[in-house]
């Protein structure tokens, strides 16, 4: 069979059991079996030992490591000490708690790595504090889900370390790259923010003290070291980021039970118990995903792509385009990892053909995904949010496209301009970022 009519079977299974609601995972495995059954070189065992492979590597044990050192995080309060110094940060400006949300979604990104937890955490805090000081249910959904995107773009990233250790790209040089979208993204929220703010008469507070803004600073300040400690300890070569997600863990837990002390013993074995629910779902996608990645290039489907787009003429930009519309549009319809390993697996040789740099690729493609966490059908964050403001979620979709806008202008800078992520890795890391 060609490459295209094997990627027909593929791609159309997997839709189609999508469509019929199978998880995600699942409906990646079920599409594959077909195929194994049109060579005799193939046999449906095959696609075990794929998935058993995928999961012998060490720097995918960052992955739960990252969303227990979340949860913990969560469960010793830090959420609220980190509202407070954001509060007296940006709370004296036009929409107060609007730029609250963006701030401490921005400090809580560096921390916990993913989107889901941040729009959990901070959307559950925020959202009903929001709604009682007059502020619209469905802005108020709509900036949560969106600001909760930068979960997966400033390090550290769970999504920056499945992309690293699958395409052997520096995982030290793509979290020191989404710092600079990941702040642009902040920005362009907060001026949305403000418009919004001035149109609507959104509530402001009364602009902190110099000692306010101080004792808030001091109180979120051992919270404001997990970035620094993780990415400086990837970045100066003293841990790998396997071991930097221990790291986190264990510093997560001295805070929460012995400085903080927001956090007993009887409390580990439920936060213990949900990060091991969601690293298993996250991991069984990876191994399903990973044997679907197999048989695209068993069957060579990477290589004809890279011969149909070659026709094209695109050139890094022309290319970059189309991989952010690829990612933007799978990213609808099934999870960041899945999507990664597909579709980033796929594009890479395409990416290579033209010479991209493989983090403005890695960086496209997981913010890409990232806005994805909010745009229906998927849209994981978004309906955390919708649950947590408790209306139906397609009130919220016509904010959601106002704040998603400038955002997608972000994308297109970086894309257009990929110094502009390059030049901290590049500074920084010289050794292992040309």
């Amino acid at each position: 069979m060609s490459p295209g009519e094997v990627a027909a079977i593929l791609f159309g299974l997997f839709g189609v059991l999508v469509v019929l609601r199978v998880p995600v995972a699942f409906a990646l495995g079920l599409a594959v079996v077909p195929v194994f059954f049109f060579d005799e070189r193939l046999t449906p065992i095959l696609l075990l030992r794929e998935m058993f492979k995928s999961y012998n590597a060490f720097v995918l044990l960052a992955v739960p490591f990252f969303l227990l050192a979340a949860n913990l995080m969560n469960g010793a309060g830090i959420t609220d000490r980190l509202i407070a110094f954001a509060r007296s940060l940006v709370g004296h400006l036009p929409g107060g708690l609007g730029h609250v949300n963006v701030v401490v979604s921005m400090l809580f990104a560096g921390i916990s790595g993913s989107s889901t937890a941040d729009a959990a955490g901070i959307g559950s805090l925020l959202i009903p504090q929001m709604k009682k000081q007059g502020y619209d249910a469905s802005f108020a959904v709509a900036i949560t889900a969106c600001s909760s995107v930068m979960g997966v773009i400033i390090p550290p990233s769970i999504l920056m370390v499945v992309w690293g250790g699958l395409m052997s790209v520096s995982i030290g040089g793509l979290f020191l790259a989404g710092v600079v979208p990941g702040v642009l993204i902040a920005v362009a929220q907060m001026a949305t923010v403000y418009v919004y703010a001035k149109r609507r008469g959104y509530p402001i507070y009364a602009r902190s003290t110099l000692k306010e803004l101080a004792a808030a600073f001091v109180g979120s300040l051992l919270a404001l070291m997990t970035p620094a400690i993780i990415v400086g300890g990837i970045v100066g070569g003293l841990f790998t980021p396997t071991e930097a997600s221990v790291v986190a863990v264990i510093y997560s837990l001295i805070l929460g039970l012995f400085i903080y002390r927001s956090v007993s013993f009887q409390q580990l074995p439920t936060i213990l118990y949900d990060s091991a629910r969601f690293a298993a779902l996250s991991l069984f996608c990876i191994g399903t995903a990973s044997a679907f990645g197999w048989a695209l290039a068993y069957f060579k489907i990477p290589a004809a792509l890279v011969a149909q787009i070659e026709t094209l003429g695109l050139g890094v930009t022309g290319t970059g385009m189309l991989v952010a519309l690829a990612f933007l549009l799978i990213g609808m319809f099934i999870d960041a990892i899945p999507a990664i390993i597909i579709l980033g697996t796929v594009l890479y040789p395409v990416v290579e053909h033209v010479g991209m740099h493989p983090i403005h690729f890695a960086i496209i493609g997981v913010v890409s995904l990232a806005f994805g966490l909010v745009t229906p059908p998927y849209g994981l964050c978004l309906l955390i949010a919708a649950a947590i403001g408790e209306i139906k979620l397609i009130r919220a979709l016509r904010d959601v496209a106002i704040i998603l806008l400038p955002m997608i202008g972000i994308l297109m800078l970086i894309i257009v301009v990929p110094d502009i992520i390059l030049a901290l890795p590049r500074w920084l890391m010289p050794r292992f970022v040309q």
